[in-house]
């Protein structure tokens, strides 16, 4: 569906963020990128979306090809739903408001000036009530918890008609259980839209939980490329430099394998 080929990513400052990559994100598949912070993840993410451009190699995606023109990009980053850690929420707008963003990218810059036709509405209040919240359609967003405001954003992205959703630490400022629910919600919508997901994050409980197929970063570079039941102590330590020792009992039980 996605993928990228000898992708690097050098900074102006000289600091190589991602090493030459070469990965493939297939269709339908709920993909974690685990690893710890500065490991590459958002790196790699944003330039599966064009954030940032490649220093080498390239992105390719299915039905548009390589993402090197402004047509190209434009139209990937239609169908491409991003969901952030610190939600990028308009506060003192409402959540359909809110979400009705995620529908920009299909009108032209002057349509935007002029209030979205009742069906953008419709297609937004279906996202919202996908994602619980209809009875909180017309309250600002600051007013919500912050799982409900991650909820808002995977609403935004959901309207997009996405064939491609990337979230970049969706959890990381969550309480365990509201993480769960929240990263729950996401995994249940794209098996069942049949969305491809792209999603980092660091906790290796949810990792084993919700990924179908886990790629373990460690200092830009890609160290494992496989399924959860294959992500053991070995794997873990060369993702993180050690395992941890909370998380020793969980790769045991997901794995089958003692550290």
């Amino acid at each position: 569906m996605i993928q990228v080929e000898n992708l690097e990513i050098v900074y102006p400052t000289g600091t190589r963020a991602l090493a030459p990559t070469t990965l493939g994100f297939g269709p339908g598949r709920f993909t974690v990128l685990l690893g710890a912070s500065g490991a590459g993840k958002s790196t790699l993410l944003r330039a599966l979306n064009g954030l940032l451009k490649p220093t080498a190699g390239r992105v390719v995606v299915a039905g548009i090809g390589v993402l090197r023109s402004g047509r190209a990009m434009r139209m990937h980053r239609r169908r491409t739903g991003m969901v952030f850690q610190q939600h990028q929420l308009i506060g003192r707008a409402t959540v359909l408001t809110n979400v009705l963003t995620g529908r920009l990218g299909y009108h032209s810059g002057w349509r935007t000036l002029l209030p979205l036709p009742a069906s953008e509405k419709r297609r937004a209040l279906d996202a919202i009530e996908r994602t619980g919240l209809i009875d909180c359609a017309l309250r600002r967003a600051d007013e919500l918890s912050g799982g409900q405001q991650q909820r808002v954003g995977i609403a935004r992205a959901l309207v997009q008609e996405p064939t491609l959703i990337l979230a970049d630490e969706p959890i990381a400022s969550l309480d365990p259980a509201t993480a769960d629910r929240v990263l729950g919600l996401l995994h249940a919508i794209c098996k069942s839209d049949g969305i491809t997901a792209v999603v980092s994050l660091h906790q290796l409980e949810f990792a084993y939980r919700y990924a179908e197929h886990i790629i373990g970063l460690a200092r830009g570079s890609v160290v494992f490329d496989g399924p959860p039941t294959k992500l053991g102590p070995v794997e873990v330590s060369r993702i993180y430099g050690a395992v941890p020792r909370h998380d020793t009992a969980s790769i045991a039980r997901k794995t089958g394998t003692y550290a």
